[in-house]
């Protein structure tokens, strides 16, 4: 296995839209546990394949305490959501330091393949449905902080880019 780097907002690579999996191999089964070993030393509960320059559909999630839960998404839709609405504090591993809050449906139902390429659903709420919706976000291009008034937006890209360049 092996870590991954992660992009940081706001890298135009995390507003490539994702492309679907043609097919569940070992090349993927690779990807997603380099994936899981990246998202567990970040540390995070979530990391979508966009995030670590790969431009695929495939989502790792671990909510678990424990951190013993991992659940593999490739290829992810969200067959139904609620029409209740919950607002949740999110961060992001592409986002360092930030936390806001974001308004969400409070439970979806989502379908997936795992990592063999079978199809499982799922139920979700609380924490997982807004991870899961995080993360089919990066997915589609958008990262959590859009949803944040442009004003907010600007204000934490001009600190990302300024520690960027603290750096060099």
């Amino acid at each position: 296995m092996a870590k991954l780097d992660i992009l940081t907002y706001p890298d135009p690579r995390l507003h490539k839209v994702a492309t679907p999996v043609a097919v569940v191999d070992d090349r993927i089964r690779q990807l997603v546990a380099d994936m899981a070993e990246t998202m567990y030393e970040a540390p995070g509960i979530g990391l979508a394949a966009t995030q670590v320059d790969v431009h695929e559909r495939v989502i790792v999630i671990d909510v678990s305490e424990s951190r013993d839960g991992l659940m593999v998404f490739i290829n992810p839709e969200i067959v139904w959501a609620s029409d209740n609405r919950k607002v949740w504090e999110e961060g992001c591993l592409s986002v360092p330091e930030v936390y806001d809050r974001v308004e969400r449906p409070d439970r979806v139902k989502v379908r997936a393949l795992n990592e063999r390429g079978e199809t499982w659903e799922i139920d979700a709420d609380d924490l997982l449905a807004v991870c899961i919706q995080h993360e089919i976000d990066h997915l589609d291009g958008k990262v959590f902080v859009e949803y944040l008034s442009p004003l907010k937006v600007n204000r934490i890209k001009s600190k990302l880019q300024k520690r960027v360049r603290s750096r060099m």
